[in-house]
């Protein structure tokens, strides 16, 4: 079977120009247009050195002369006006590719469970898309127009250089033909499997790095130093080592070649033309032996500017294809498939059934074969060990991800037939370390319901405990959280978060330890929040202190993935099984205290 020919980077590129594709061919065009006219005050040149020549030396002769000139002068700006024309064109085709690129990949991403989020640092997509797309338009704004303009004058200065002299036109080339080898094996081959592996390094480097940025309070925290965070130390030591090896290894030696013979190009020419020179002495055609000379000598100065641009258009086409790489890592990003038809929940129930889930890339899986309901209105409680699949399980009711197998049912209706945005309506998440954005008490908690009145807003907050927090704030619920000094506590941003939830009045509630962060005083208004919260709707909680779950309607209890227990408080405190065990250690942690000197003694 033939295997299918992937499309060029250029071409791949072009797609997300859309419409402004014919705009980057008509750029592509005017680019060899504006090279052929450079190259004419070059030949005007020649032309005035050849009749110097051939009247020499009464120079007053020459009566060509001032032509000749004007000439020059109407192509070189002729040739300029053209490459703005074509440079415009690139332009504006490269800005749109870039920018569908970022709002391409944006919508890509909006796609995408949560959960990918959590195993992708935000860092590393924004490197990916938004550095790639910028890479992208040096390729397609000069690089290309450059390359297309350079090969057409290269091919016509080839076709010049042997008109009339081969030999003297063969040494020219000469110089071309070393410089490409060079540029050539700096570009392919290991070298071309080195940047692409320098690029890796750059994204590790970067995604390192927000990580680091974002871990700064806790180095402040505990003292640490920078070498704290050893996988940043060894990020930045990487890309170090690789931007090194690439300056010089990887381009030191054919950079120095392909520096040396551009630049030199000249120096092949003289010794061919004293070779020559006898013999137009004998033969009586100096003068024109001289012309040609002269012709080769100022042709043999474009031929570094020539090769010059085919070096760093080269180099665009390299950066843009690893840059490609990145952004089609983007692109293929799994997507939450959605239903063609969709169904409406009959209620706010929640079912499992028979449900594994197996994260990407894991040999284990994460839940195995797991199965409970949860009635309307009903208060359900996932305890178990570390690791056992609690959080998992509560992710995949809204889609965090999808389930490997089995089914996940919001209403009696599979959660993959709901419109998503029905479903996100539907559930409400509490999480142990909820987030604030820089942004004022009244649009963080508005941002779970855009359309509310400032009366809900304030109804919110106030069921969700938070009267003492605006009252302490300069501005009230109009207070910007993060500047000025202007912060909360964990504990008061747990009841923020609570107040988005309430203002949210989704009928199903899932709870990852609301109040594990927050001090005694804290907890307690969280508590009054959570009643106001809860009441009357189906609540899922994530539980680590057990004394939240001795009220629960069911306990669920998750081990290694499975379901190993289920039952009430009290048929599972004295069955003699994992939940009996936790209890008892739960019991006895909490009598724990610091004893006094005086009690040891």
């Amino acid at each position: 079977m033939k295997k299918e020919k992937k499309p060029s980077p250029v071409a791949r590129l072009l797609y997300y120009a859309e419409g402004y594709k014919v705009l980057f061919y008509i750029g592509l065009a005017l680019s060899a247009v504006s090279m052929v006219l450079g190259m004419a005050p070059y030949i005007c040149i020649w032309l005035v050195m050849r009749d110097l020549i051939a009247v020499a030396p009464n120079w007053t002769l020459a009566t060509g002369i001032a032509t000749y000139g004007w000439l020059a002068f109407v192509f070189a700006v002729g040739g300029i006006l053209v490459y703005f024309a074509a440079l415009m064109c690139t332009h504006l085709s490269a800005f749109r590719t870039a920018a569908n690129i970022r709002k391409w990949g944006i919508e890509h991403l909006m796609k995408a469970p949560l959960g990918f989020f959590n195993n992708n640092a935000t860092g590393l997509l924004r490197n990916r898309l938004d550095g790639a797309a910028a890479d992208t338009e040096t390729l397609l704004a000069h690089n290309l127009a450059d390359v297309v303009g350079t090969v057409v004058m290269f091919g016509v200065m080839v076709i010049m250089m042997f008109v009339f002299d081969w030999r003297m036109g063969s040494a020219c080339l000469l110089a071309a033909v070393i410089s490409i080898i060079a540029i050539a094996s700096m570009m392919s081959g290991k070298s071309a499997e080195f940047i692409a592996d320098y690029q890796a390094a750059q994204d590790n480097m970067s995604k390192a790095g927000t990580e680091y940025v974002r871990g700064i309070p806790v180095v402040k925290v505990f003292q640490q130093t920078v070498y704290s965070f050893r996988a940043f130390k060894q990020a930045i030591e990487n890309y170090s080592d690789k931007a090194e090896h690439f300056q010089g290894t990887v381009c030191r030696k054919p950079q120095s070649i392909n520096l040396t013979f551009t630049e030199s190009a000249f120096v092949f020419l003289v010794p061919v033309a004293l070779f020559l020179a006898p013999e137009a002495l004998a033969s009586g055609n100096f003068a024109q032996f001289l012309t040609n000379f002269a012709f080769y000598a100022v042709f043999s100065a474009i031929v570094s500017t020539a090769l010059a641009k085919i070096m760093f258009a080269a180099s665009g086409m390299m950066l843009a294809d690893t840059a490609l790489a990145r952004i089609e890592q983007i692109m293929s990003a799994p997507t939450l498939k959605v239903a063609s038809l969709f169904k409406m929940p009959k209620d706010n129930s929640i079912e499992f059934n028979d449900v594994s889930f197996t994260y990407q890339g894991s040999e284990f899986p994460a839940l195995e074969h797991v199965s409970f309901n949860v009635k309307p209105g009903q208060t359900v409680a996932l305890v178990g060990p570390s690791g056992g699949g609690k959080t998992t399980a509560a992710s995949l009711i809204p889609r965090f991800w999808d389930v490997t197998s089995g089914s996940v049912k919001v209403g009696n209706v599979d959660v993959k037939d709901i419109d998503p945005h029905v479903l996100m309506e539907q559930v409400a998440f509490v999480f142990q370390n909820s987030k604030l954005f820089k942004a004022s008490i009244f649009d963080n908690v508005r941002i779970s319901k855009p359309n509310a009145t400032k009366e809900q807003v304030e109804a919110a907050l106030e069921a969700a405990q938070c009267n003492d927090i605006i009252a302490k704030l300069p501005k009230g619920m109009n207070t910007i959280i993060g500047t000025k000094g202007t912060y909360l506590s964990g504990g008061e941003q747990q009841r923020v978060a609570l107040a988005r939830a309430i203002l949210k009045d989704s009928s199903i509630i899932v709870l990852d330890e609301a109040t594990a962060f927050a001090d005694p005083e804290n907890e307690l208004l969280i508590q009054k929040a959570l009643a106001t919260l809860t009441k009357g709707r189906t609540v899922l909680m994530i539980a680590h202190r057990l004394s939240t779950v001795i009220g629960a309607d069911k306990i669920i209890v998750l081990d290694n993935g499975r379901v190993v227990e289920e039952g009430t408080h009290e048929q599972l405190k004295d069955a003699g099984k994992l939940y009996s065990n936790m209890w008892a250690d739960y019991n006895r942690a909490v009598q724990w205290r610091i004893s006094t000197e005086d009690e040891v003694n």
